[in-house]
C-alpha cells in the first residue's frame, strides 16, 4: 500500500514496526458540542483506512481518546475550557455534557456506518498516566514550572515543526480564536503540559498532582493514551489537516523526549470540507449535523458516499446540490444492484479473487475513494452471474461500507411486495406488512373463487389480529384498528 505521509511530505510504501499488524491512534472529539459533518468526514476517512488495512491482510489496534477536559478554545492554551463552556451554554454538569455529546458522536458513527475504534479512551480516566508521563519530562529537563503550570520547553528540540507544508492558517496558533500571549512561557512554541488553578480558578474538573491542584493539557492526554494502548511504537495516527499543527507537533514533541526514540512512523491528515463561506467550523454558530441532514430526508449514506467520491487530501466543498447529486447516484446504484439476481449463480471465486486484487490496488494507491466507488460501477458489469457480482460488491462494501447489498435486498422485497399485491388483478393497499398482505390477498382470491366459508375464515383470522379489511373494485386494503 502506497499512503501519502505528513511528516515526510511524500507517498510511501506503509510499513509497520510488527510485520502484519497496525497500531493505530485517531484523534478523538471534544464532546463539548455536536459533531458537524466536517468533523465526521475524517472519521469516515480514517474508518475506511482502518477497513481497507483489515481488507489488506493487517491486524489493526485501533485506539481513539475522547477529550473531555482540557482542551481550551484557543489551541495556544488559552482561552475557556470548550467542556466548561458547553456546561455553560446548557446549565449542566461537565460529565453531564461529555457524556450526552459522547453518545450523540457515536450515535452519529453508527449511522454512517463508521466502526467503533478497539479503545476508546475518554481524557479523565488516566489522569494519573498524564500525571507519570509531565514527571517523566520534568526529570529528563524537557519541562519547566513556571506560574503554577507545568509547560514543555520545545528550545530542547533539535526540530519542532514537523508537518511544515500545511497552509499557513493551519500552522497559525489559534488564530480563529484570538490568542493572549501566555507571560510564563519561555518561548512562545512552548505549550502547557499541566494546569493548575493558578491559571483558572473556576476549572470544574481538577484533581491533586505534585504540582498543586489542576488539570492535564489537552496534548499531553492523546501522547498518553497512545502510550498506554498502542504502546511506544505507533504505526499510523491520524486527524484532521487542522490538527497537524500545533496538536500533532506538540504530540511527537513530548512523546520522543519521553520515550527516547522516533514515535510515530506515518502521519495521515484528512483535509477540509469547506462551504461557499469557507471552512466549516462550530464557533461559526450554525453548523450542519447529521440530524439536520436526516430532517432534510438525506440517508445518512448518502453523505458517507458523497465523501467516498472525493480524495482526502483534498478540500471538499459542501452544497446542498452537491449532496442532491450524490443522493440521485447512490439510489441509482442500489437500483442496479437490486437488479442483479442472488439465484444467478454459482459464485465464480476466482473472478471475485480478481476484481479483488484490482480492488486492492485501486484503493491502496494513497487511500483512493474515488477509484474505489468506481470499481462498484465495474463490478456491475462484470460478464459474469449475477451472485458472482453481487460477491464482488459485497467484497468491496467491506471497506466502503455503503451497506449496498442489505440496501438492494430491501427494494428486491418492496418490488416482490407489490408484485405478489398485484396478482391476478388485485391491488392490496395497507401498512406495509408482507404477512397481513398475503392473507388479504388469500381471502380476495378466496371470494373470486365462491369459497365464501373459506373468505369469511380468513377475515376472522385478520380481525382476531386487529386488522380491518375494506373490500374495493379490484382489490382491498387494510388497517389495523
Amino acid at each position: 500500500m502506497l499512503l501519502y505521509n505528513s511528516a515526510t511530505h511524500k507517498k510511501e510504501e506503509f510499513t509497520t514496526h510488527t510485520p502484519g499488524h497496525v497500531e493505530m491512534y485517531t484523534c478523538g472529539p471534544t464532546v463539548y458540542h455536536f459533531a458537524h459533518i466536517g468533523n465526521l468526514r475524517s472519521y469516515i476517512m480514517e474508518d475506511v483506512l482502518e477497513k481497507f488495512l483489515r481488507y489488506d491482510g493487517y491486524n489493526v489496534n485501533r485506539v481513539m481518546n475522547i477529550t473531555d477536559v482540557g482542551h481550551l478554545s484557543s489551541d495556544a492554551d488559552t482561552g475557556e475550557d470548550k467542556m466548561v463552556k458547553g456546561a455553560k451554554r446548557e446549565h449542566k454538569t461537565v460529565m453531564e455534557i461529555a457524556q450526552y455529546y459522547t453518545d450523540a458522536f457515536f450515535d452519529d458513527c453508527r449511522k454512517l456506518n463508521i466502526k467503533t475504534p478497539d479503545v476508546v479512551q475518554p481524557a479523565t480516566g488516566l489522569i494519573d498516566e498524564f500525571i507519570t508521563l509531565v514527571e517523566g519530562l520534568l526529570d529528563k529537563g524537557y519541562a519547566y514550572l513556571a506560574g503554577g503550570n507545568v509547560y514543555f520547553d520545545t528550545s530542547r528540540l533539535e526540530r519542532y515543526y514537523i508537518f511544515n507544508d500545511h497552509d499557513e492558517e493551519d500552522l497559525a496558533v489559534g488564530v480563529r480564536e484570538g490568542v493572549e500571549e501566555d507571560k510564563n512561557k519561555r518561548s512562545k512554541n512552548d505549550f502547557v503540559l499541566w494546569f493548575t488553578k493558578s491559571k483558572f480558578e473556576d476549572q470544574a474538573l481538577k484533581w491533586d498532582s505534585p504540582w498543586g491542584v489542576g488539570y492535564p493539557g489537552w496534548h499531553i492526554e492523546c501522547s498518553g493514551i497512545s502510550l498506554k494502548y498502542n504502546g511506544e511504537y505507533l504505526d499510523l495516527h491520524c486527524g484532521g489537516v487542522d490538527n497537524a499543527f500545533p496538536h500533532h507537533t506538540n504530540e511527537i514533541a513530548q512523546s520522543e523526549s519521553y520515550i527516547g526514540h522516533p514515535w510515530c512512523s506515518h502521519w495521515f491528515h484528512v483535509h477540509h470540507l469547506n462551504t461557499n463561506d469557507g471552512k466549516m467550523s462550530k464557533s461559526k454558530g450554525e453548523f450542519l449535523t447529521v440530524s439536520l441532514l436526516e430532517e432534510k430526508g438525506y440517508d445518512p449514506l448518502v453523505y458517507r458516499f458523497f465523501c467516498l467520491q472525493s480524495h482526502y487530501r483534498k478540500g471538499l466543498v459542501f452544497t446542498w446540490e452537491n449532496l442532491d447529486n450524490a443522493a440521485g447516484a447512490y439510489q441509482k446504484l442500489i437500483k442496479k444492484i437490486a437488479a442483479l439476481d442472488p439465484a444467478d449463480g454459482p459464485v465464480d471465486e476466482a473472478v471475485v479473487s480478481e476484481y479483488r486484487e484490482k480492488f486492492r490496488t485501486q484503493v491502496g494507491s494513497d487511500l483512493n475513494t474515488a477509484l474505489g466507488v468506481t470499481a462498484l460501477y465495474d463490478a456491475l458489469k462484470a460478464k459474469t452471474g449475477g451472485a458472482t457480482r453481487l460477491a464482488i460488491l459485497d467484497s468491496f462494501d467491506q471497506v466502503l461500507s455503503l451497506s449496498l447489498l442489505d440496501k438492494a435486498a430491501a427494494v428486491r422485497e418492496e418490488q416482490k411486495k407489490q408484485k405478489a399485491s398485484s396478482q391476478g388483478g388485485c391491488t392490496i393497499t395497507g401498512e406495509g406488512d408482507p404477512a397481513v398482505d398475503a392473507l388479504v390477498l388469500q381471502r380476495y382470491e378466496a371470494k373470486r373463487a365462491k369459497n365464501f366459508a373459506e373468505a369469511d375464515r380468513i377475515r376472522d383470522e385478520l380481525k382476531a389480529q386487529g386488522i380491518e379489511v375494506t373490500d374495493l373494485p379490484g382489490g382491498a386494503s387494510w388497517k389495523r384498528v
